[in-house]
């Protein structure tokens, strides 16, 4: 067995310790994903964004990520949560339509 050695530069997968491979949190494409189970407040948050993004009048794709390996990954502990443009921007509380339409308006003005 060797202990010391050249160090190997090469990317590793995320070994997430039950023997698969994690993903990365940004791999998904979607510029905005909702963090969750699956529950009724996941699903909450998620209409919420559908329709403040109707009202700002933006045809983004909305990406749910139930995986709790990827989820972590992001940092978030309590569900659900709004990533947009891979940075959590609300985690632990549904957000109203017009919270959702606040935090959205800066996404509409990069795209």
């Amino acid at each position: 067995m060797r202990l010391f050695g050249k160090k190997n530069d090469a990317p590793r997968a995320l070994d997430c310790g039950c023997g698969g491979t994690a993903q990365s949190p940004n791999t998904g494409n979607a510029a905005i994903q909702v963090l969750g189970s699956g529950c009724a407040k996941c699903h909450a948050l998620e209409e919420a964004v559908r329709d403040a993004l109707e009202e700002l009048g933006m045809d983004v794709p909305i990406d749910h990520v139930t995986d709790f390996t990827r989820i972590a990954a992001y940092g978030v502990m309590s569900t659900p949560a709004l990533v947009v443009q891979g940075s959590v921007v609300s985690y632990g509380k549904v957000l109203s339509k017009e919270e959702a339409k606040a935090l959205l308006q800066g996404l509409k003005e990069r795209l």
